[in-house]
């Protein structure tokens, strides 16, 4: 059976595409649309990550190419005029990096991505170096979990050390990630903390509590 996979390390991508400071522009452009990618590391020496270039980043040359902006426009979009004159990847990129630990969790890589706005996170060692790329994509697969696998590791690990022998078993089934929790338990107080920590297993989509106390 398969263990719930916790963090980053456990679903990135760990081969990568990036591009050196003086990547030019258009080089950009050709290895994002070759390997589908909507964002690029930009690293230096010995991999070190100093800059993402994003699809954002690329677009002001399109938006102003024929563009006079006004006073207005200059002063409240100084930084994007200044990529639209942008010739290679250390002028284009947004630095410093947003960047995620291989040991971070999938929930602080999700709130990282969601703060941000970012949709791929290079994942980089202590020293910065890049070690991979997480996508919200890869965050996704642990809903592609099978249901008997979940049902195996919250009776394993959430169920049986809340609820042990001999009371009466606390019964739970999985259907397309939604767990349900049937039975009697002696200790209601427990309930809310068995819902949590079913719903803290990577995978799960929604929990059914249908737990009553034994003296109820």
């Amino acid at each position: 059976m398969q263990s719930s996979p916790h963090r980053v390390s456990d679903v990135m991508t760990h081969a990568v595409v990036a591009v050196g400071r003086a990547a030019p522009f258009k080089d950009v452009v050709e290895r994002m649309a070759r390997w589908k990618v909507s964002a690029l590391p930009v690293v230096v020496g010995d991999g070190r990550v100093i800059g993402v270039v994003s699809e954002a980043d690329l677009l002001p040359k399109e938006e102003f190419r024929d563009a006079d902006p006004d006073r207005f426009v200059q002063q409240r979009r100084l930084a994007d005029l200044a990529k639209a004159g942008a010739l290679t990847a250390g002028e284009l990129m947004s630095t410093p990096a947003v960047t995620v630990r291989a040991d971070a969790t999938l929930a602080e890589a999700a709130r990282i991505m969601a703060l941000r706005h970012v949709k791929r996170l290079p994942v980089v060692t202590a020293e910065g170096v890049l070690d991979g790329v997480v996508s919200r994509g890869d965050l996704l697969k642990v809903f592609l979990r099978r249901d008997n696998d979940l049902a195996d590791e919250i009776r394993r690990d959430v169920l049986d050390p809340l609820f042990p022998s001999p009371v009466e078993p606390v019964h739970i089934t999985v259907a397309e990630g939604v767990a349900t929790l049937t039975g009697r338990v002696p200790d209601a107080t427990r309930i809310p903390l068995a819902v949590r920590l079913v719903r803290g297993v990577e995978g799960v989509v929604s929990v059914d509590c249908r737990l009553t106390a034994a003296d109820a």
